[in-house]
């Protein structure tokens, strides 16, 4: 069967009830309604399943094989109610639940960074306080967009809120752009957050970053949230609010595969937004990010060592 051809599931995995059996799964959240901008990421899960068509099962940069060292499958998409974000964000937590039950890693294709707080949640009720990669252009910790408290720029505030975090070990990647105050990435700084903005990793290798973040998260749990607006728009236009001066792909790749020996419990991909991208090219590379977390999860770690 051509790799074009057959059901669009990721990466052309068996599509799965439940998780039952599975190490890892991927998970698609169609979400677009608490997007304060362009919207259109409901299609975002859709369009990288479609692109992933293409991606074969062997890292050839570094050497890992995922589906010889797990049981990964494709769950489907979270039944949304595509009119009430409150009612979204509870089905949303549930759902995932429901998922590590079974002792799995969720891989999270996006659908706007709304979403990531009530994965959060559930993550957080089953391993802790987890330490946070949040690799993104814009901080997301408002605490609230237009009187409302929960949208694509709050999740963060709204895990601290909670306590959902470890908040010595939160790293926030890429962030850039204008502010509506001059403080505005100060808020992250004194919860003790670390944040590192785009111009810091302007024309060099951001190993040596992920290197020190490794070693300073060491054995916690960690989630990697990826918002692909991190990406200059010269490689990402297909999302929903573009900021230049960003993250290289090379760069991305270097942040993914240097989370490798780190206890990843999950992670997501949000922000595509395919009608904004009508090469596919978004897409594409949110189809490669999310394989490049499958392979640095620790199971496949401990099967490759």
């Amino acid at each position: 069967m051509p790799r074009f051809a057959g059901p669009s599931t990721m990466m052309r995995l068996p599509a799965c009830a439940d998780a039952a059996g599975l190490d890892a799964c991927f998970v698609g959240v169609p979400l677009d309604i608490g997007t304060s901008n362009r919207a259109g990421t409901r299609f975002g899960p859709r369009q990288i399943r479609a692109e992933s068509s293409m991606l074969r099962p062997y890292n050839m940069a570094t050497g890992a094989a995922p589906f010889d060292a797990m049981q990964v499958g494709d769950v489907g998409d979270v039944p949304l109610n595509t009119f009430d974000l409150k009612d979204s964000v509870a089905r949303i937590a549930a759902f995932y639940r429901d998922l590590l039950r079974h002792d799995v890693v969720p891989l999270t294709l996006g659908g706007d960074h709304t979403l990531t707080y009530p994965v959060l949640q559930a993550i957080a009720e089953k391993h802790g306080p987890v330490a946070l990669i949040h690799i993104d252009a814009h901080a997301d910790i408002n605490d609230e967009m237009f009187g409302e408290k929960i949208a694509h720029g709050t999740p963060f505030r709204r895990a601290f809120d909670e306590g959902l975090l470890n908040n010595e070990k939160v790293y926030q990647i890429g962030l850039r752009g204008t502010g509506y105050a001059a403080d505005d990435f100060d808020w992250s700084r004194r919860q003790g957050w670390t944040v590192v903005q785009a111009e810091d990793c302007w024309g060099q290798s951001l190993k040596p970053l992920i290197g020190r973040i490794r070693q300073e998260i060491g054995d916690t749990p960690t989630y990697i949230t990826y918002d692909i607006d991190s990406l200059d728009p010269a490689f990402a236009p297909g999302t929903g609010t573009v900021e230049i001066g960003g993250l290289t792909t090379w760069q991305a790749l270097e942040l993914i595969r240097g989370c490798a020996g780190l206890n990843v419990v999950g992670g997501d991909l949000v922000e595509v937004s395919p009608p904004y991208d009508p090469s596919g090219n978004t897409a594409l590379i949110g189809a490669n990010l999310l394989y490049e977390m499958l392979c640095i999860l620790p199971k496949n770690q401990t099967a490759t060592d």
